[in-house]
């Protein structure tokens, strides 16, 4: 078995020895994996180390990676969210990027069965300058538009300059109301919550959350016909289930819950949500083995698979939570998929080192890594930066 020498939290080092068992990916190209759920990624982008950028603003793509890292989860039956918060939307990606990754996303992946949506908000707005609702309509539309025109679908994301001039629940009813009326096809409403974007609190006009999740269920009753669904990033399951039950027929829950995803998938005797999750960008194998059981109503083995994967999520995602990318580019990195860990807007350094070596652990466990002693050798290497020696 390969083994590696890690760090503790004292600095102490102790052989780590790998026990994972790597999951088979598939070797068909963009199969039609016949899922009964629809599973979309939320899909990180690959920076370009050798741009001579200001990080504090953001820095150049590494296009062919990106676009790549794109196709190998569509290999895997998945959709994706395009230019979302994973893609570090608002923090470091910026609008222009971001729509030429919507583009260039839907050229690269045009012909294949896989579903892709695409994150359309209000950043590229300077938030010292919005002044009125009407500015944040506006801005919608502008990037509605552009995305439309370029013939994606929508996920309508949350909106800090509505967030910021909203004075009261009717001010977020009005603005969604004259923003869905605008979109050709039924969107994805996103609940963000504040732990991903601090900027977000008291979204949809109240700190209570059951007050402002009923105010979100009013937006989707009075435009029904332009809402597809809905993901929540809460991180509470129970406030998930509780929405998820009082949705109009024919509205779709998507879980943006990264901490208890499996069983939210899985459902309950009333419903189920599907999937539309940033750690499936991390955990690509796994999702596609656990879909596939569940599709072929292996309910116990879907557990199984996703089982081990949690814990992983949960270190990913754990406080600060709105850094929970650091960990979804670490393990892009540990698995060949990009060269480097460099991230937009110098975000590799958003994490201590005992969050790499922790997750590193957790993906062994999890048989997440693809090729554990190239895995191994990336590990070392990484660590350096720190001062460890192999």
């Amino acid at each position: 078995m390969p083994k590696i020498n890690l760090p503790g939290l004292d600095g102490h080092m102790s052989s780590y020895t790998l026990l994972g068992r790597p999951w088979a990916e598939p070797t068909a190209v963009f199969p039609s994996a016949p899922f009964s759920r629809i599973a979309l990624s939320a899909a990180h982008v690959v920076a370009d180390p050798f741009a001579d950028t200001d990080p504090a603003s953001g820095c150049a793509i590494d296009w062919e990676a990106t676009l790549s890292y794109r196709r190998y989860l569509a290999s895997m039956g998945l959709g994706i969210a395009e230019a979302m918060d994973t893609a570090q939307r608002g923090m470091g990606l910026q609008w222009a990027d971001a729509l030429e990754l919507i583009r260039r996303t839907r050229s690269t992946l045009g012909n294949n069965t896989v579903p892709i949506f695409n994150g359309c908000g209000t950043d590229h707005l300077l938030l010292s300058e919005v002044r009125t609702l009407d500015d944040v309509i506006d801005a919608y539309r502008e990037q509605i538009d552009a995305i439309q025109e370029a013939g994606g679908r929508l996920i309508l994301m949350a909106s800090r300059a509505l967030a910021r001039v909203a004075q009261t629940p009717d001010d977020y009813l009005s603005v969604y109301r004259r923003v869905l009326a605008h979109a050709d096809q039924p969107v994805v409403l996103h609940w963000l919550g504040e732990m991903f974007d601090p900027e977000l609190k008291d979204y949809w006009g109240s700190g209570d959350l059951t007050e402002a999740q009923d105010i979100a269920l009013q937006v989707i009753r009075e435009s029904v016909s332009k809402v597809d669904g809905i993901k929540i990033s809460l991180l509470d399951k129970q406030r998930e289930i509780t929405m998820r039950r009082l949705l109009p027929v024919g509205v779709k829950m998507y879980t943006g819950d990264d901490f208890n995803y499996p069983e939210l998938i899985a459902g309950d005797e009333v419903g189920y949500s599907h999937a539309l999750l940033g750690i499936f960008d991390a955990i690509a194998p796994a999702a596609f083995h656990a879909m596939t059981a569940l599709a072929q109503g292996d309910q116990e083995r879907f557990f199984e698979i996703l089982a081990p994967t949690v814990p992983l999520s949960r270190r990913i995602f754990s406080t600060p939570t709105k850094f929970y990318k650091t960990g979804v580019v670490f393990l892009a990195y540990l698995n060949g998929h990009q060269k480097h860990m460099v991230m937009l807007a110098g975000h590799q350094a958003m994490r201590a080192l005992p969050y790499f070596v922790d997750i590193f652990c957790m993906a062994d466990a999890a048989g997440l890594l693809r090729d554990p002693d190239a895995a191994i050798e990336r590990m070392n290497r990484f660590m350096a930066i720190y001062g460890v020696e192999s």
